[in-house]
C-alpha cells in the first residue's frame, strides 16, 4: 500500500498487467468499437466478434506469449448469450492463469435512438419495427452482462478524450500506482457519470455577480484572487485536503487504479474551475498522478483560449 502520494506500487501490481483478459461488450452503438481500438492503440492485442464458441480456445492459445488481450463481445456476436458467457470465459481465463476484467459500454436510450436515426443504420434488435424496440431489447438481453460488469462506462455525454482517459486510467499496461483524474463541471449539465469523489463548492462567493468577472474563468488571476478571498475558503480546501489524504492511500491499498474527483458549481466556470484548478496542484505537488480538465468551459473564452484548461470534442 502507498503511503506517498501514489510514489511505491507493489510488484503484484506491476506483473499483473500483462495478464489481463479484457471483455469489452455493452449496448450497440454505445462506443464498444471505439473503446476496444483504444485498448489496442495502448497495447492490447484485440479481437472482435469472434463466434463466442472460439472465445476460450483464443484466450488459452494466447496464454503462453503473455501479452494482454481485450476481447469484444455483444449481441451480434454468434452464439452469444450473456446468463453464460461470464461463466465460459472466466474458466478459460483461469486455466491461462490469467484475470478477467468486464467493460460494460453503455449509453441513454434517446442518445442511442438519435445514433442510428443520424447514421441511418438499422438496429440489430430491431428487425421491421423501431429502433426503440431494438434498444429495449437488448437492454433486457445483457442485462445480467451489466450487472456483473468491472467497469460500467457510460458514453451519453462523454467525449472521445475522456473515454480514452478512462480506459487508460483503468487498464494502461505499464502501471505505477494510480492514477488521480480532476474534473471541474457545471451542475447545470448534470454531475460527471464517472465521477467517484463529487465536492459541491457553490457556496463559495460567485464572481458571476462581478460584472468585471463574469466572462472570465477561475483559471484568471483576479477571479482566483476574488474566489480565495472568501472567508471560509481556507479552511474548506484544508479540509478538503485532510480527507483527500486520509482517503487517497486507502483507495490505492484496495487496489484502484484510478480514481475520478469532481468540483462542481453552478455555471461550471469560476468557482470550480478555481478549486479543481488548486486541487490538482496540491496532489501533484504530493505525488499524485494526476491530471485535469474542466468540462462545461467552452473552447474559447472572451479574450482568447484559456490558459491551462482541456476540452475536447464529443464522441461519435
Amino acid at each position: 500500500m502507498s503511503t506517498q502520494g501514489g510514489q511505491k506500487h507493489s510488484e503484484a501490481t506491476k506483473s499483473a498487467a500483462p495478464g489481463r483478459v479484457i471483455l469489452v461488450t455493452g449496448m450497440s452503438g454505445a462506443g464498444r468499437s471505439t473503446a476496444l481500438k483504444i485498448l489496442e492503440d495502448i497495447g492490447y492485442e484485440s479481437f472482435d466478434n469472434l463466434p463466442a464458441p472460439l472465445l476460450p480456445a483464443l484466450i488459452e492459445s494466447v496464454a503462453g506469449d503473455g501479452r494482454a488481450i481485450a476481447v469484444g463481445a455483444d449481441t451480434r456476436t454468434r452464439g452469444f448469450a450473456a446468463e453464460t458467457m461470464l461463466d465460459t470465459l472466466a474458466g478459460a481465463v483461469c486455466r491461462a492463469g490469467r484475470e478477467l476484467h468486464v467493460v460494460f459500454i453503455d449509453c441513454d436510450d434517446d442518445r442511442l435512438q438519435r445514433r442510428y436515426t443520424e447514421t441511418r443504420r438499422p438496429h440489430p434488435l430491431a428487425g421491421d419495427g423501431p429502433i426503440t424496440d431494438g434498444i429495449r431489447r437488448e437492454r433486457r438481453m445483457l442485462s445480467a452482462l451489466r450487472d456483473r460488469a468491472d467497469l460500467a462506462i457510460d458514453t451519453s455525454a462523454l467525449t472521445a478524450t475522456a473515454l480514452k482517459r478512462l480506459l487508460t486510467g483503468h487498464f494502461a499496461l505499464d502501471t505505477g500506482g494510480m492514477r488521480v483524474f480532476v474534473t471541474s463541471f457545471a451542475y447545470r449539465h448534470g454531475v460527471p457519470r464517472e465521477a467517484d469523489l463529487v465536492f459541491d463548492v457553490r457556496f463559495l462567493e460567485n464572481p458571476h455577480y462581478v460584472d468585471r468577472l463574469r466572462e472570465r474563468t477561475g483559471c484568471d488571476p483576479e477571479v482566483a484572487a476574488h474566489i480565495g478571498s472568501d472567508a471560509d475558503y481556507p479552511s474548506f480546501f484544508e479540509r478538503l485536503w485532510q480527507l483527500l489524504e486520509l482517503l487517497l492511500p486507502r483507495y490505492e491499498g484496495c487496489g484502484k487504479s484510478y480514481l475520478t474527483i469532481a468540483i462542481g458549481c453552478t455555471g461550471g466556470r469560476h468557482r470550480s474551475v478555481y478549486v479543481a484548478e488548486q486541487l490538482t496542484t496540491k496532489l501533484r505537488e504530493a505525488g499524485w498522478q494526476t491530471e485535469l480538465a474542466h468540462r462545461d468551459l467552452p473552447p474559447r473564452t472572451v479574450g482568447g483560449p484559456v490558459a491551462g484548461c482541456i476540452n475536447s470534442v464529443s464522441i461519435s
